[in-house]
Parts: structure tokens; C-alpha cells; sequence
């Protein structure tokens, strides 16, 4: 079981050897549309998740993350395929599966009406659990996701990073052992994002198993322990972060803006500089492993951008070198 409700304080040792505790082979999803055509959103994955590990699935709106994520947490059927939870088969053993999980949607469904301290109370029934149990864990959570001091107020007027931690601390009522999180960030300011990645953090430390689904690289690069590249229902690739930007990057990307007009001609003479070019609609990208020696090629052939930055690799540039793509096309 998770660590954290009964440990917040200390940090648990990780495992010997990982229990696998999510199973997929060739799963799939597809949905009906008009006049008999099907479309097909998860086309045949496979993926392993491990306790005490945190896995993402990375990719833009439309991949397939989120569909994936209904049929891990048993709200949506298994289209095909096999998946399984703690050996179990969310088809036929969903309320068993879905007593040992918590869940994070996409969007808040708080009751904003609601005290914040009701809204965990009214959640921990929902489990069957005692009143005296509740009452302690939400005070420990609440003081865990910094809202102990608005215990006592309504929903609707915190802010959306608060509404955000209330619904993680909620999700953590039942001492899940598995957290699942569907874009956890989306919509949050910068620094609302921080919080809410300090605490995930901090739940990772405890040796809880996470599952997050992100269009943010920058979100992927910080939390995850691997994670996999979804496009159009398929996983284009899987892998540790830094091992992905290791293997599908370069060491640095040189990032070239010119004027309006002259990107085209400008991407022409860049060719041959670093091992690679990526042309976007707003700048040229130059992978090359030391991005400064690029740009001084480039200027050496008279190019004169507007602007130039040299950046190290991210999981955004594996993103565009498997589909060309943005993560937020």
C-alpha cells in the first residue's frame, strides 16, 4: 500500500526488485462514429508500470493519453488487447481495481458549495470507511497539500493551485496505491505548477506509485522515472527522459528566428550545420551537440537572425524528431 498517509514525515526505501503492477499488451480503444466508421484512439500499446515508479504519458491533445488513462482507472471498457491491474482484470474486476486506486481527472470535481474539509470527508464514505479514520487522514492530508488553514472555508473561492492540491489530497483518502493523474497542471500559472509538482515530489519520495498523462515536457522531464511518446493511438517511443533526449537529440539546439520572409531562404543555407534542421512555422531549429560553434557557422555564411538562442535538448525536441510535431499542436 502507499506510504503516505500513515508516513508523510520520512522517505521509503525503494524496492529490491520492482513489482509490476500494470500490464498492457496490444491494448486498444476505438469509439463508434456516424454511418458504421469506428475511430481508433489507443492502436495497439504496450507498456509496464512498476511500484513505487512514476510513468508518464507524454504527448499533444489527442494521442490517446487520456483515453488510456480511463481504461487504467476502470471507467472506460477495454477496447481490445490485454490489460491488467495487481493481476486483475479491470473488466470484470473494476470495483476491486478501482477500491485500491486514486484518481486526479483532468478536471476538478469538487463540490465547490462544499467546506474543503467535507469535500475529503464526503469522499472517504464513498470507501466505506469509518468517520474516525477519515478525520484523520484528511487533517494529515490537508496538512500535506498546505490547506490546513482553509479547512474550515468553501471551495469556490480558492485558487485554481488550491482546488488543485484538494483534489490530489482527496484522491489520497483511501491510501490508494496507485495515483493516477490526468494532466495535473493544465491551466495552473507557473507557480501554482511548482507547488503541485513539489508535492507530487514529495509523494514520490514516500514510494507511492504515480501515473500522469502531460502535454508539458518540462512536467515530464522533473517527474517521471520513464515514460512513453504517444502519436495517433500509438507509442512512438519509451524510455527514461534523459535516455530518450539521448538517443532522439542532440547534446544542445541552436534556435535561429529571422524576419518575416527570409525563413525559408535562411533554413536553405543552414543545411549541413550540426547533424540536423528542424524548420517551424516561427523559427529554425539547429541540432548540432555545440549549438555556439553552430551559430557561428551560421553567421560565417552571412545569416543575420533576429534572434539566437542555444538551449540544451528536451523532451520536445524528441517529440518533434519522431512525428513533427509540437506537443501542443
Amino acid at each position: 500500500m502507499s506510504h503516505v498517509p500513515g508516513n508523510l514525515g520520512g522517505v521509503s526505501s525503494p524496492p529490491s526488485v520492482p513489482d509490476v503492477l500494470i500490464r498492457a499488451h496490444g491494448l486498444v480503444k476505438t469509439f463508434p462514429k456516424k454511418h458504421g466508421e469506428a475511430f481508433t484512439a489507443v492502436a495497439g500499446i504496450d507498456f509496464e508500470v512498476r511500484r513505487g515508479e512514476v510513468f508518464g504519458f507524454l504527448g499533444p491533445n489527442g494521442a490517446g493519453k487520456s483515453t488510456t488513462m480511463r481504461m487504467i482507472g476502470c471507467v472506460s471498457p477495454v477496447g481490445g488487447g490485454h490489460l491488467s491491474l495487481f493481476g486483475l482484470d479491470p473488466n470484470t474486476r473494476g470495483p476491486q481495481i478501482r477500491a485500491r486506486l486514486g484518481v486526479v481527472p483532468q478536471e476538478d470535481t469538487l463540490d465547490v458549495e462544499m467546506r474543503v474539509r467535507d469535500n475529503m470527508h464526503v469522499y472517504g464514505r464513498y470507501f466505506g470507511l469509518p468517520r474516525a479514520v477519515i478525520r484523520e487522514r484528511a487533517a494529515r492530508l490537508l496538512d500535506f497539500v498546505q490547506l490546513t488553514d482553509r479547512a474550515e472555508d468553501k471551495v469556490e473561492p480558492l485558487s485554481g493551485g488550491m482546488k488543485r492540491r484538494l483534489t490530489i489530497a482527496r484522491a489520497l483518502i483511501n491510501d490508494p496505491e496507485i495515483l493516477i493523474l490526468d494532466e495535473p497542471t493544465t491551466g495552473l500559472d507557473p507557480q501554482a505548477r511548482h507547488v503541485v509538482w513539489d508535492r507530487l515530489y514529495r509523494l514520490k519520495q514516500q514510494g507511492t506509485t504515480l501515473i500522469l498523462t502531460t502535454h508539458y515536457m518540462d512536467e515530464a522531464e522533473q517527474l517521471c522515472d520513464r515514460l512513453v511518446v504517444m502519436d495517433k493511438g500509438r507509442i512512438a517511443a519509451e524510455g527514461a527522459p534523459r535516455e530518450l533526449i539521448e538517443r532522439y537529440a542532440t547534446r544542445e539546439v541552436l534556435e535561429l528566428r529571422f524576419p518575416l520572409g527570409e525563413q525559408e531562404q535562411a533554413a536553405e543555407k543552414l543545411a549541413g550545420i550540426g547533424e540536423r534542421l528542424e524548420p517551424l512555422p516561427d523559427r529554425v531549429l539547429v541540432y548540432a551537440d555545440d549549438g555556439e560553434a553552430a551559430l557561428t557557422e551560421a553567421h560565417r555564411r552571412g545569416l543575420e537572425p533576429v534572434t539566437a538562442l542555444v538551449r540544451r535538448s528536451t523532451l520536445e525536441d524528441v517529440f518533434l524528431h519522431l512525428t513533427g510535431r509540437t506537443l501542443v499542436d
